[in-house]
Formats: C-alpha cells, sequence, structure tokens
C-alpha cells in the first residue's frame, strides 16, 4: 500500500500554508472543523502581520478576530490562539516545544494537532488521526478501530518504519481526493486490489494497479 502511495507522490506534506513550527501550530488549531483551504486564506492575511507568539499576543483577541472570521468557531479560536502565545512566551521563550507533554498543555491543542505539529514539524514518527484517515482505515482494512485513539495505535504498530514519517499525509490526501467519504474513486485507486473495502464503486481501472496514476494532492 504505502510503496505504492509514495510512488504516486514521493514527497507528501500538509496541505496547510505555514513557514515555520509556530505559523504551522496556529494553522492546525485554526483548523478544527475548518478546511485547510479557508484556513490558508485567512492566514494569508494574518501572517504577514503577526506571525509569531509575541505579535500574536500584542494584537489580543479582538485584534486577531478580524483576521479569521471567516472560519468557523472563530470566538474561541481567537481565545486559544492568544492564550497559546503568551503560554508560549511564559514557559518557553516564544518556541513551540519539541514535546508532546508541552504541546498538550497549550490552550486549544489536543492529541491531533500535536501529532501533526511533531510529524509536519519535527519529522517524528506520529500518527495524527483525522476524519480522513479513520474512514481510509477502516474503509480498506488497514486499521480499523472504533475509535481515532484505536486506529492511531493500530497504524503505529502495523505501519513499516519506512513509510511512517509519511504515512499521515499518503493517507489524509487518499481520503480527501480519491477514498472519499460518499463515493470512493475506486476506479482510479492505486491500492484498489489489495484494499478489503467489500463494495467498491464500480468500474474499470483507468491503470495496472501499480502504476503511476494521477497525482493525489500536493507533494
Amino acid at each position: 500500500m504505502f510503496a505504492r502511495l509514495r510512488q504516486l507522490n514521493p514527497e507528501p506534506t500538509t496541505e496547510l500554508e505555514f513557514a515555520s513550527p509556530y505559523e504551522l501550530l496556529v494553522a492546525v488549531t485554526l483548523s478544527a472543523q475548518s478546511t485547510d483551504v479557508g484556513v490558508n486564506k485567512a492566514t494569508r492575511k494574518l501572517f504577514p502581520v503577526a506571525n509569531t507568539p509575541a505579535a500574536i499576543a500584542a494584537l489580543g483577541v479582538e485584534g486577531l478576530k478580524p483576521y479569521i472570521a471567516t472560519i468557523g468557531l472563530y470566538n474561541t479560536k481567537a481565545a486559544n490562539v492568544v492564550a497559546m502565545a503568551e503560554l508560549l512566551l511564559e514557559r518557553h521563550d516564544g518556541q513551540v516545544p519539541n514535546d508532546r507533554a508541552a504541546l498538550e498543555a497549550l490552550p486549544g491543542v489536543g492529541r491531533k494537532t500535536a501529532n501533526v505539529v511533531l510529524n509536519t514539524a519535527f519529522g517524528e514518527p506520529t500518527m495524527a488521526v483525522d476524519t480522513h484517515i479513520f474512514r481510509v482505515s477502516n474503509r480498506t482494512g488497514l486499521a480499523p478501530g472504533r475509535n481515532v485513539r484505536e486506529v492511531e495505535d493500530l497504524l503505529v504498530g502495523v505501519i513499516p518504519d519506512e513509510y511512517l514519517r509519511d504515512a499521515h499525509h499518503w493517507l489524509i490526501l487518499h481520503g480527501r481526493y480519491v477514498c472519499k467519504a460518499r463515493t470512493p474513486d475506486c476506479p482510479h485507486c492505486v491500492i484498489r486490489d489489495i484494499c478489503r473495502y467489500s463494495d467498491k464503486t464500480p468500474g474499470e481501472p483507468e491503470a495496472p494497479p501499480d502504476g503511476v496514476g494521477k497525482r493525489q494532492g500536493r507533494g
């Protein structure tokens, strides 16, 4: 599975736009129940003005809100992002810590957000399970679980070390563009023949399963 996904996209990454660990942390915090496209539109305006904990803290909650007002739950997210900036200044000299416990102690940061930052900013082999990864893991039979933590633990255990660092991004992109929730694009899926989903969307494959198909997302 992962050999084929890597062949399609050798260097996968998040579709959130960021230029530093702190920008990534803010973007991921804002992305809860929002799309990456929507978050990127907001941060393209925000980050040129404020992209450090000190600058965000100086903006304050009311100053931050106009930049993220197009994002769902922006009132709560504004409060969390400002409180997070203040805590980073107070405890970590304004730097994003490469430590799960320290990340999860920040306002608005849960296990999934911490996993994304550890993986994408610091290259740690963590697995952040979102709705796409949860669906793909269960549908394909890769790591069937009843909740996100169960799926996370199963994925970390089953994915070979060689692929674990990038697996998060491969699975998200596969779920976003191919293994979609309502109508999975099974005919164009490079892992169709090894997927255990019993109700595959009918249609002839566009190419042999081990061939290089169309590119998924950004690489």
